[in-house]
């Protein structure tokens, strides 16, 4: 294979080029069908899952006014990594640490870089189980995807998505455009209908109420009758040979119908729906607030994805900044925070919070009773299967952006020899970055399965009554689901990873917004809102979101397993990355200290 070792990227991108590409990692189309349910299980913090978005937004908006205003000073590949080199260099006091603070920021990165795209051809496993397991539920669970074929997916996707990377930036960006026209016309179509749902559906009016084991919605009561096993007697559902619930018969032999309500919470205290819609804004505790926020930050970030493409911007000075900018208000402050509404607004006893713990795929539910209520009943699952549609070309066009992000910063660590220095070659014909991207794909791949190992574990663990009715195939079954009790004892390995990426993201953000106030330091265009008080708030909003990593479940906020295993991985990545540098700085010859502000490269 061709390749060239001093080549340069070429300048292509536009102004719309550079905004499609960062709000196509942020992705609301996807996010909200694939985050939903990981929020969703946040323990008791659920109903605050709304505000807790707006706190991650506000955050990110701290965030993003630091990645703009170093764009203006250093427009070029790398992102914060090369951010935070030009901006010791270029301070009259601290440039001696110039080689030390990039190492620091973009080993910090690939936490984040490198983890974020394992999460998303995770998701994507789920999501396909959920499609395969509606259209043949004899053969799959929709709602509790077989594992072995959710990995394999995983795998084909992460290595099918990195070939498109592969072939260069402008053919991703083409893609990008067109996955970002599709996928906000469907949600805010979803959106619409969810609210008219709640709208048109007061408490005592007649309803669907949503079936997770036939994947369908009903308007009639079910029939129940009470079971007896090991001493415990349990209510269950009648069906007949084909598992279709049976209607509860009023005295004339005719089905009773289905009245919706909208219950606070159950017997257990378990979070069911919001009863107005000021209940889907509000606050509700300032601890949940933040747990949802530790997790909400995984759909937010990407806006900064595009000053990596710095190097392949016409006028990278005027456009980058606009771009990071544009891209997280149009995805975060009306995609998110409209979808979000929309979704937890929907919540009904018809349809539960419970109901979405127990779901791989929560709105795509919510998808197929809304479909049934507007386009007649039995037609829900063909919009479902529409909107899932653009939901998986959202899947592609997120992965696509994050693992084209992530190269480009290792690529310029390769570059910088900080890491092994055939990463920062690109191939000859396409000038992309292909030794980093094709690396990533592997890691992202392996991080995808590992993810996918438990997916119901801890909060989601499914019930015995649904494990004993999963199919037991190859493809079909679900590893470790023996009871109900196991699984509830072992991690999330899912919201584990997911944590692992968001920890990265809350030490790189907050890194970046240090590097903001270094870099402005002194400068003739310093402005105290944007250079200092912005920065600080940022600082202290991602030092709070980490801090409760682990004083969240102490307070009781969540569970512990998740929060502490992603500090495991975390800690584990910052001592491999101390190790690593000492040992290049000795077998290169390179001291910590730049000893010249000529650059910090060969230091």
């Amino acid at each position: 294979m061709a390749e060239k070792t001093t080549g340069e990227m070429q300048a292509t991108l536009g102004l719309t080029g550079l905004t499609m590409n960062a709000m196509a990692l942020i992705a609301p189309g996807a996010f909200l069908w694939l985050t939903y349910f990981s929020q969703a299980g946040e323990g008791a913090t659920a109903p605050a899952m709304w505000i807790g978005i707006l706190l991650a937004l506000l955050l990110c908006l701290a965030t993003a006014i630091c990645y703009a205003e170093l764009a203006k000073l250093y427009p070029g590949t790398g992102s914060s990594y090369y951010f935070a080199e030009q901006s010791f260099l270029n301070h009259d006091k601290h440039w001696r640490y110039a080689r030390l603070s990039k190492f620091i920021v973009g080993w910090a990165s690939h936490l984040y870089y490198w983890v974020y795209p394992g999460v998303m051809v995770a998701v994507t496993g789920i999501f396909c189980g959920y499609i395969v397991g509606t259209l043949w539920p004899n053969a799959m669970s929709a709602s509790n995807p077989g594992t072995l074929f959710m990995m394999i997916v995983a795998v084909v996707f992460t290595f099918g998505v990195a070939y498109i990377a592969h072939r260069g930036v402008n053919g991703s960006t083409a893609v990008s455009i067109a996955i970002n026209v599709i996928q906000i016309s469907a949600l805010i179509v979803f959106s619409v209908m969810a609210i008219g749902y709640r709208m048109n559906h007061p408490p005592g009016t007649v309803a669907f109420q949503f079936d997770p084991t036939t994947g369908e919605a009903y308007t009639y009561q079910f029939a129940m009758t009470s079971t007896t096993a090991n001493g415990t007697t349990t209510a269950t559902i009648v069906r007949d040979a084909n598992m279709v619930p049976q209607p509860m018969l009023d005295s004339t032999g005719k089905p009773v119908p289905y009245t919706i309500s909208y219950p606070d919470k159950d017997a257990m205290g378990n979070f069911l729906s919001h009863g107005s819609a000021t209940s889907v804004v509000g606050i509700h505790n300032v601890g949940w607030m933040f747990v949802q926020a530790t997790v909400a930050i995984l759909i937010l970030v990407g806006f900064e994805s595009v000053t990596a493409m710095g190097g392949e911007a016409r006028n990278a000075k005027r456009d980058v900044p606009i771009a990071v900018i544009t891209s997280l208000l149009v995805q975060g402050a009306f995609c998110y925070l409209f979808e979000y509404f929309a979704a937890n607004y929907f919540l009904n006893s018809g349809y539960t919070n419970q109901n979405a713990l127990g779901s791989a795929a929560p709105i795509g539910d919510m998808m197929i009773v809304v479909g049934d209520a507007l386009l007649g009943q039995g037609h829900g699952r063909t919009f479902m299967l529409i909107e899932a549609f653009t939901v998986f070309l959202a899947l592609i066009g997120t992965t696509l952006s994050c693992i084209n992000t992530g190269a480009r910063v290792t690529y310029a660590m390769g570059k910088d020899q900080e890491v092994p220095e055939h990463f920062g070659m690109l191939h000859d014909k396409n000038l992309s970055p292909h030794r980093a991207i094709w690396t990533l794909a592997v890691i992202s791949a392996v991080i995808g399965c590992i993810a996918l190992l438990m997916v119901f574990g801890d909060s989601s663990a499914i019930a015995d009554s649904a494990i004993a009715a999963l199919p037991h195939g190859l493809f079909s079954s679900v590893w470790f689901a023996t009871t109900n009790a196991r699984m509830a004892s072992l991690p999330n390995t899912l919201t584990m990873i997911v944590l692992a990426s968001n920890f990265g993201t809350f030490v790189l953000y907050m890194l970046s917004c240090i590097i903001c106030i270094v870099a402005y330091q002194g400068h003739p265009n310093y402005n105290a809102l944007k250079h200092l008080l912005i920065p600080i708030f940022g600082v202290l909003a991602n030092l709070v979101c980490m801090a409760f990593y682990l004083i969240g479940p102490f307070m009781g906020y969540g569970t512990k397993m998740e929060p502490f295993g992603a500090l495991g991985i975390a800690a584990v990545w910052a001592i491999y990355g101390a190790i690593y540098f000492s040992r290049s700085s000795k077998a290169t010859g390179r001291t910590t200290l730049v000893t010249s502000r000529s650059g910090s490269s060969n230091a």
